[in-house]
């Protein structure tokens, strides 16, 4: 089996001074989101758009903006609400960890809306233009999450090629093996958990970096290629993401303060849910309104500045 490599979370260190790998990712997020920006300027229709980089570099700093506060804020009301609301100053404790995908997708759909009334720009056409630069950034949030041995992934089979042990899974090791004889016998995990004292997962943070980063950005680069109805790329983008993160769920260990919820879903897949709908229904309506009304559907118009 693989064993994680329980890599040092800190990157460099700086005397007092540490710099961690987890923030390293963001940095590198946001470097990847800005050369996939500039690389879309150099599509004939996007630039006739009016898109230039300094639009791009004032998107990143909303988009920061939007990520930090809206993934803490998301983590605080989604995951630990009756902590947060019993420990308030805790919220400001960002080095203690706690961002959420699903509120800092929040937190940038507000800060694109600003950017967009600032600009002239209808929302829509704001968001098709940054869907595919996400994806990379997406990807290296999750390496960050391998690089830190955390949000491992369910226990598997102990024969399965991808079964990785994760040394900071000890304790949920040793619950999860009280709390399912049945599984603990039909894969012989007694014996695993006596050679290595820890049981075999999932490597979840793999499959997101596969899925949500790696797969979505070429299926969201290809389909952008080509002028598209406006919102037809930010459906893709809610489609895609949503499919892949629910399907990843089904990998993930919930968290433990929270479980399984009901249908036996977790809280990331009733969080995507919405997100697969809302992007099927703009998909189907951004084309039917393209087909009503051509020149008003398209997103190649410049802004009025």
């Amino acid at each position: 089996m693989l064993i994680h490599p329980q890599f040092d979370p800190v990157a460099i260190h700086l005397g007092p001074l540490a710099i961690r790998w987890y923030g390293l990712m963001y940095l590198l997020a946001f470097i990847l989101a800005i050369v996939v920006g500039r690389l879309r300027l150099r599509l004939p229709h996007v630039a006739a758009q009016g898109w230039t980089s300094k639009d791009i570099d004032d998107l990143l700093f909303f988009g920061v903006i939007g990520v930090i506060l809206g993934g803490r804020l998301g983590y605080v009301l989604f995951y630990k609400a009756d902590w947060y609301f019993a420990h308030p100053l805790d919220v400001f404790k960002v080095w203690e960890g706690g961002m959420s995908f699903h509120g800092g997708f929040l937190g940038v759909i507000l800060a694109m809306m600003l950017f967009a009334r600032q600009r002239g720009r209808t929302w829509m056409q704001v968001t098709d233009f940054i869907a595919p630069m996400v994806p990379a950034g997406l990807a290296c949030g999750r390496f960050g999450n391998f690089i830190n041995g955390e949000l491992w992934g369910r226990v598997t089979r102990p024969d399965a090629p991808w079964a990785m042990l994760f040394p900071g899974a000890a304790r949920d090791d040793r619950a999860w093996l009280l709390a399912h004889p049945a599984e603990v016998n039909a894969w012989h995990l007694q014996d695993v958990f006596l050679r290595y004292q820890l049981l075999p997962r999932h490597p979840s943070e793999l499959y997101e970096i596969a899925l949500e980063g790696i797969a979505l950005f070429f299926v969201l680069w290809f389909f952008a290629k080509k002028p598209r109805p406006v919102a037809a790329i930010s459906a893709v983008f809610l489609i895609g993401y949503g499919l892949a993160r629910f399907i990843v769920e089904f990998a993930r260990e919930p968290d433990d303060f929270l479980g399984l919820l009901t249908f036996g879903l977790s809280m990331g897949q009733w969080l995507s849910l919405p997100m697969i709908i809302a992007g099927i229904w703009l998909l189907i309506h951004s084309y039917r309104r393209a087909a009503r009304s051509p020149l008003a559907a398209t997103s190649s118009s410049a802004p009025n500045r």
